[in-house]
């Protein structure tokens, strides 16, 4: 399911979950959020880190984080 979760939200979401917070992905990956000072970074399965570039991009059906890294699913 998809939500519209705006990067405040997410900050708050790592902080509530002791610095990590577990993201699962429309697609049905699995993705780890975490703080690296001032930005959100985002692990994916095989252990690639993506940081956010540009957040909140508010669309129609949502919101997008525009990332500096391609994410991979495990299999």
């Amino acid at each position: 399911m998809s939500a519209a979760a705006l990067s405040t939200a997410i900050g708050k979401m790592i902080k509530d979950d002791n610095g990590a917070h577990a993201v699962k992905t429309v697609g049905g990956c699995m993705l780890t959020a975490k703080m690296t000072g001032d930005k959100i970074t985002l692990t994916d399965e095989k252990g690639s880190v993506a940081t956010v570039t540009i957040a909140d991009v508010k669309q129609s059906n949502g919101v997008i984080h525009v990332i500096d890294t391609v994410m991979l699913p495990k299999a």
